[in-house]
């Protein structure tokens, strides 16, 4: 029996009959399998089935928020969610994102565009790079990252990143005490084919902290330089 690559197989939940044709069309002429959702139950009961390689998600469905729905993937998985929204403002996208999606699209949006954003993600969080050593310690090993296993443990226990989490924090730890702009950070983090804010990183950031962070309100290890952007602490201060 054929097994399907799991990265070919892709759950969409929207509960618009219309915005379900078109991206099941669009997305299978690209060669993914497509399974289709109308309300946030019946996609995470079919996410927990199929096991897809990324979700197409709304923020508007009939039974529970889409927001909602996307705290209870991020709680059991790190698949990545593109979002659709109708909402336009930065701080709601922003806000969005800090939800532990992957990437946004602003409704109505072009459904080749919905592809390639969907490539892209696919890309990023497929992507592997050549480590520069296998594992890396901070703060006389209170801080670990196993760039061969892609996991990160904090005082000894394991920390559950999403892959753009990790990213993130791989990219500040390569050189600690490095100052990286938002720009920056948003391109090794988002790839240099994004289009969105780079107020996002902002998100990604605060989600980080949350993990590995004793405090995140007054972080040890991820610090702000304020109008440059972040960096890894070389020497990390007891706060």
């Amino acid at each position: 029996m054929n097994t399907v690559d799991i990265n070919k197989k892709i759950v969409v939940i929207d509960d618009d009959a219309s915005v379900q044709e078109v991206v099941r069309a669009y997305l299978e002429k690209d060669g993914y399998l497509v399974y289709v959702a109308g309300t946030g139950a019946e996609g995470l009961a079919l996410a927990e089935h199929v096991t897809p390689g990324l979700i197409v998600l709304d923020l508007m469905l009939p039974d529970r928020s889409g927001e909602d729905i996307a705290r209870d993937i991020r709680s059991r998985s790190d698949v990545p969610i593109l979002m659709l929204t109708a909402k336009a403002s930065e701080d709601e996208r922003v806000e969005g994102l800090a939800l532990g999606a992957d990437d946004y699209l602003t409704k109505p949006f072009s459904p080749r565009e919905l592809v390639a954003r969907v490539r892209a993600i696919l890309r990023r969080t497929q992507g592997t790079e050549v480590p520069l050593v296998e594992m890396l310690r901070f703060d006389k090993g209170r801080l670990e990252i196993d760039t061969v296993e892609h996991e990160v443990r904090c005082e000894g226990e394991p920390v559950e990143l999403t892959p753009n989490e990790y990213k993130l924090l791989l990219t500040l730890a390569r050189y600690p005490g490095r100052v990286y702009s938002r720009f920056e950070l948003i391109n090794h983090v988002q790839g240099y084919d994004y289009e969105g804010y780079e107020r996002t990183i902002d998100a990604h950031v605060k989600n980080l902290r949350k993990k590995i962070e004793a405090d995140p309100r007054h972080p040890r290890y991820v610090e702000t330089v304020f109008g440059v952007g972040y960096r890894l602490a070389k020497k990390p201060t007891n706060r």
